[in-house]
C-alpha cells in the first residue's frame, strides 16, 4: 500500500478522536509547535514539528495515537491502513505522526488563544505550595 502523502496525513489527523486536553503529553513540548503556528511561519511549523514529534510519542502519544488511527480504521476512514503501516515502518518520523502533532499544536493554540499559562507555562520562581 502506498505512503500517504502530507496532504493526505494532514486530513486524516484532523479526523482522528484526540483530544489534546486528555492526552498525558508536556503541553509545554507542544507549544513551541503552537506558537510557531500562531506565528504562521511554514518553515518554522515544520521545524518544530519535526523537532517535537519523536519527544511527544516516546512521552505518551504513541498509545493515543495508535488507538485513535485504530478506530478510524474500524470506522472505514480512507487511508488509515496506509497510515497504519507507515506509523508501524517509522514510528515518530512517519507524516502520520508530524501532521498529528501539528495538529494537535493548532489545537492548543486554539484553545490557549495567546495565553502561556494554558500552554503548560508556569511562573518562574514556582510559587511555593
Amino acid at each position: 500500500m502506498p505512503a500517504l502523502t502530507c496532504a493526505q496525513s494532514d486530513g486524516l489527523a484532523t479526523q482522528l478522536d484526540l483530544d489534546v486536553d486528555t492526552i498525558a503529553i508536556c503541553l509545554a513540548c507542544l507549544s513551541f509547535v503552537a506558537f510557531a503556528i500562531e506565528a504562521g511561519d511554514e518553515r518554522e511549523i515544520r521545524r518544530w514539528t519535526n523537532r517535537m514529534a519523536p519527544d511527544l510519542w516516546e512521552e505518551g502519544l504513541e498509545q493515543p495515537a495508535r488507538t485513535a488511527l485504530e478506530q478510524a480504521r474500524d470506522l472505514g476512514v480512507p487511508g488509515v491502513e496506509a497510515a497504519l503501516e507507515d506509523v508501524e515502518a517509522r514510528g515518530a518520523r512517519s507524516p502520520v505522526v508530524k501532521a498529528i502533532v501539528r495538529r494537535l499544536g493548532s489545537d492548543l493554540s486554539a484553545r490557549a488563544r495567546g495565553n502561556s499559562f494554558r500552554k503548560g507555562f508556569q511562573p518562574w520562581p514556582l510559587a511555593r505550595l
